[in-house]
């Protein structure tokens, strides 16, 4: 038996107290299977209508067509696999979201299912396809679900994102995408970007970078740069870079001084 605390906040989803006596799973209650307040499938609460069906995983089929949605999404859980394209075109998104982490990979469910309307659905969907279909993905129009998209895609496929909308996804492209890119991104008209390609990039290839519009960006490729192509960057208009600028340079010029003859 449940405690008195547990029975009294025993509620229906519709903030009805609940009664057993009435319910089709008392047999389940006399073999220890259901407790009010803990584990109930008409409980309002979704983890002790989760504790029911992890305890009575054979009846979750009976529920995928229960009013309240908690009911159908924890369902969702434990049904055969089979039984989960009834319901991909489920109402509530919640629902839909449980039956997205379970479909197989291959499903031409999960596939449609990367067309949701709701974007906690797709973003699922994104991180579950298999990367062959991945691409079919590249264009949605939520900025997190291409994040995704950006970060599990094989980086020579990454071209296609080299000019997302998004600042934080052409991050992850610049971040992934493969060497011959990184010029292309760290052209890109927000630091954040440049910073993530310049990072990447070899000593050979930063001199192009000198003149860049932000100083962090400059201070990168100060720090970085073959000592040969240092000195055009003693005139940098901030005074950060400057100071690095000499002091790598004064170093190369310490480490040239011969030491005394004994």
């Amino acid at each position: 038996m449940g405690t008195t605390t547990e029975i009294d906040e025993a509620r229906d989803w519709h903030g009805n107290p609940l009664d057993c006596s009435g319910c089709e799973r008392l047999a389940e209650s006399a073999n220890g299977r259901c407790r009010l307040g803990h584990a109930c499938v008409h409980d309002r609460y979704a983890r002790r209508i989760d504790r029911f069906f992890r305890w009575n995983p054979h009846l979750a089929k009976e529920y995928l067509e229960h009013p309240y949605f908690e009911t159908r999404a924890v369902a969702a859980k434990y049904v055969e696999v089979f039984q989960l394209p009834r319901l991909i075109a489920d109402p509530d998104e919640t629902v839909r979201q449980s039956v997205a982490q379970r479909l197989p990979l291959r499903s031409r469910h999960l596939k449609a299912l990367g067309r949701d309307p709701h974007r906690e659905v797709r973003i699922r969907v994104a991180e579950r396809l298999e990367l062959s279909d991945l691409a079919s993905m590249i264009d949605d129009p939520d900025y997190y679900v291409r994040q995704i998209v950006a970060r599990r895609l094989p980086p020579s496929m990454l071209v296609r994102m080299l000019h997302d909308p998004d600042r934080e996804v052409r991050k992850v492209v610049a971040r992934r995408a493969g060497a011959e890119w990184l010029h292309t991104m760290a052209k890109d008209p927000e630091l954040d970007v440049r910073l993530e390609a310049i990072r990447r990039m070899d000593a050979g290839q930063l001199k192009h970078y000198r003149d860049d519009p932000d100083w962090r960006v400059r201070y990168e490729v100060a720090s970085r740069l073959d000592l040969a192509e240092l000195a055009p960057m003693r005139g940098d208009s901030d005074a950060t870079v400057r100071d690095l600028v000499e002091q790598r340079l004064a170093g190369r010029h310490d480490a040239d001084v011969l030491p005394e003859a004994c």
